[in-house]
């Protein structure tokens, strides 16, 4: 990640809630470094089929079927992130890790929202995995 365009993709962006955005790369670099832990909040579906980050924690934010909340997040979250850490929240396409950032927050846990998600935004043909994203930003990820 030394190159310009990395470089420049480096750094916490202001958020209303929670501690701030971070792009795939700066939440890459935390996660190798140490200072962050990566809390992936799709569903163990998505995790599972579309693929997921060596390391991170699976926890979802909403449960599939029906997308109800998970009642277990909050010890889940609390668990997994050890005090002084950075929680980096990931989901999808970055929507529902707003919200899981948001009280990871509450719960006094340092959060950050990964702007793009795993899988970034649907394309023209409502395709993902094209615009954006942490695979598409080639970052280490797996698929069962």
């Amino acid at each position: 990640m030394s190159n310009p365009e990395s470089n420049s993709r480096l750094g916490v962006r202001p958020a209303a809630g929670y501690a701030g955005d971070v792009t795939p790369e700066q939440a890459a670099q935390w996660m190798a470094s140490g200072e962050g832990v990566l809390v992936d909040v799709r569903t163990d579906a998505e995790r599972e089929w579309v693929g997921f980050v060596p390391g991170s924690i699976g926890l979802a934010w909403k449960q599939w079927p029906g997308m109800a909340l998970n009642s277990g997040f909050d010890e889940g979250v609390r668990a997994s992130v050890p005090a002084g850490k950075k929680a980096l929240m990931m989901c999808r396409s970055g929507v529902r890790s707003i919200a899981a950032a948001k009280r990871a927050t509450e719960l006094g846990i340092e959060a950050y929202n990964i702007l793009e998600g795993f899988e970034g935004d649907a394309d023209e043909e409502g395709h993902r995995g094209r615009k954006g994203g942490w695979r598409l930003r080639g970052l280490p990820w797996k698929q069962n």
